[in-house]
This record gives C-alpha cells, structure tokens and sequence, in this order.
C-alpha cells in the first residue's frame, strides 16, 4: 500500500492582522493526506495541536526510534488499526511560546482564527467530511488543553476531543512555578523592568538560552493568555499581569483567579451541556507526570462525573515528555468514534 503525503500548506489570517505582539499572519503548516486521497472519496479530519513553545511542522521532526507523525499514520493505516484521514497541524506559537488556542488580548484571538478561518479554509481544499461527526481535535501539553478547550466551546465544530496530558488544575501545574519566577527573574534587574528586560534580551534566536528560560517563558506565555492587559504596555513595558508580586512572590488572588477561569476543571459544570454532545471525550495522561497534570486529569474527570459526563480515561505509566507514542491510542479511538 502507497504512503500518505505530507503537504506544507499556506495561510495569511485576517483574523490575526494587527496582533497585539506583531506575530507573523502568515503562517506554514503541514497537511497529512492519507495514501487513497486521490481517490473520490471524502475523509475525517483531525486537528493536532502542540504543546508550549511548538508548531504544527515539528510533528515532522525525525528522531532516532521514534516516529514522526508521518510514519506513525502510515503505520497506523497501513496495519489496518485506523480509518484513512486527513491530519491538520496548525502552527498558533505566539512570541511569548504559544497561545493557549484562546482569544487573548494578550496575544491574539486563536480560537477564532481556527473556527473561522482553518477550519474552513481547509474544508474548501481539501475532501474533508465537512461534517462534526468526522472532525476531531487532539494534542499533548497545551495542545491537550487546547483540544479540551476548543471541543467544550464548538461541539458544533468538533465532535471528537481527545487531550494527552493536558494542562489542568492551575494550583498545581502553574503555581508552584510561581517562586522559581520570582528567583530567576532578579537576574534581569527589578520588579516590571526586570520582565520587560527578559523580554527584550532572550526573546531572540540568540544562543544559547539560560538554564532557567522555560521556567520565565512558559510563566509568561500563560500571563499574556489568560491575564492579559493592554493598557499596561506604557506603565509595566509588556502587556499582561502576573498572578503575583514579583519581589516578595506573594500571590495576587484576582489575577490567578482570571486564570482560573480558563482551567477546565472549573469549566465543567458551565460546558456540561456541549461536553454531553461530544461523540468522544478521552482524557490521556502518565501517572508519574512531571507538571503533576495526572492529578488535574483526575479531578476533571471527578466533576465529568458528577455531571454524568461520559469519557474515555488512561493513565499510563510515564511522565511528560517523549510520549508521542500515546498517539496510537488516541488516533485509534478516534478512529473507532468516528460515525
């Protein structure tokens, strides 16, 4: 049997002209077309998502012993264990690492530049099933959280979610990295002018990156997402607030409160509805993950069921990283979904 072709698609968004950070409206990602496209049929769709820092074209990456995504669906088709499909890779990395795949007027509106432009865009190119039953949403890390958070909104849109290690339960994924900013970021001088000073210094290609760069990036990235504030670019030098004071650490409840409101254990009872229209909901994580995200994982699927929420739940044995190979089962269940 043939192979499937990777094809590196183009696409300016209006959507995201006049951005709040100047990111790029132009962007290139992959497209996987599965081995029978030619064909006259038609084919479900899923979108992937990446994680923090990462876009659609690293899934192509090749690495000793393990699969790129190419590879893998081949496999996957091939061996029979998956339906053909085509596979969509949107690049949404933002200048501060990502996007969250949510409107922001920190960074963007991402949601809107997937459900209005995307997804159309390629339902109009391509021999999709333009059909909610036929379109899926998946990704590990952020992409994870992403699918969580753009399935529970669009269940007109996606109909099939799947989150590997997803971020959820913000005390405990986000706040303990609160006091490593804190420690790190002195290294930049004091309070704002120390942010806007990381900011312009290793915002950059330069190389190399300090030890604790993802430990400042990844901290700022989901400030911009969920705590964004325009009107502060003239007082602070960058356009967000931090959920707590940069000298002293101590938390500012209002601020990571605003983050809360993102977190999809807290959004459970409010999406109940949309969740209970999906086809599938599979919630992937490993029990030794290093961000704690199994224990998010769990007390989401605790309020799923206290909502009669219906779910597909694994924890594996493994931590955060270098887990692409959780793709097996989540393309397989979607696969097995799919009306």
């Amino acid at each position: 049997m043939k192979s499937g072709t990777i094809i590196i698609e183009s696409f300016d968004s209006k959507i995201l002209k006049n951005n709040p950070l100047k990111d790029p409206t132009l962007r290139k990602f992959p497209v996987y077309l599965p081995p029978s496209y030619d064909s006259r049929k038609n084919f479900p769709v899923v979108y992937l998502l990446n994680g923090f820092t990462g876009k659609g074209i690293q899934n192509l990456n090749i690495s000793f012993l393990s699969e790129n995504i190419e590879e893998r669906l081949n496999r996957l088709i091939t061996e029979k264990i998956i339906k053909e499909m085509i596979v969509v890779m949107p690049d949404c990395i933002t200048k501060y690492g990502g996007s969250q795949f949510i409107n922001s007027k920190g960074t963007g509106n991402y949601e809107d530049y997937l459900i209005k432009e995307i997804i159309p865009f390629i339902d109009k190119k391509y021999k999709t099933i333009n059909n909610s039953n036929y379109r899926a949403v998946c990704g590990k890390s952020s992409g994870g959280f992403g699918a969580i958070y753009l399935g529970m909104k669009n269940p007109d849109i996606f109909k099939l979610v799947c989150s590997t290690s997803g971020d959820m339960y913000f005390e405990y994924c986000y706040q303990k990295d609160f006091p490593k900013f804190v420690k790190y970021i002195s290294n930049y001088g004091v309070g704002n002018k120390a942010v806007s000073n990381f900011i312009k210094k290793e915002i950059n290609f330069k190389q190399p990156k300090p030890g604790y760069f993802h430990d400042l990036i990844n901290i700022i990235g989901m400030a911009s997402c969920y705590s964004p504030n325009p009107g502060a670019i003239k007082t602070k030098g960058y356009n967000f607030d931090l959920p707590f004071d940069i000298f002293t650490g101590e938390l500012i409840r209002n601020i990571f409160n605003t983050w809360k409101k993102f977190d999809p254990v807290n959004l459970v009872e409010k999406y109940k509805t949309n969740f209970k229209k999906l086809n599938l909901l599979y919630i992937d994580v490993g029990s030794k993950d290093e961000f704690d995200l199994n224990i998010g994982a769990r007390i989401f699927c605790s309020k799923l069921n206290k909502s009669k929420i219906k779910y597909l739940y694994d924890e594996f044995n493994g931590g955060h990283f270098n887990i692409q190979y959780r793709y097996d089962n989540t393309f397989k269940l979607i696969s097995d979904n799919i009306k």
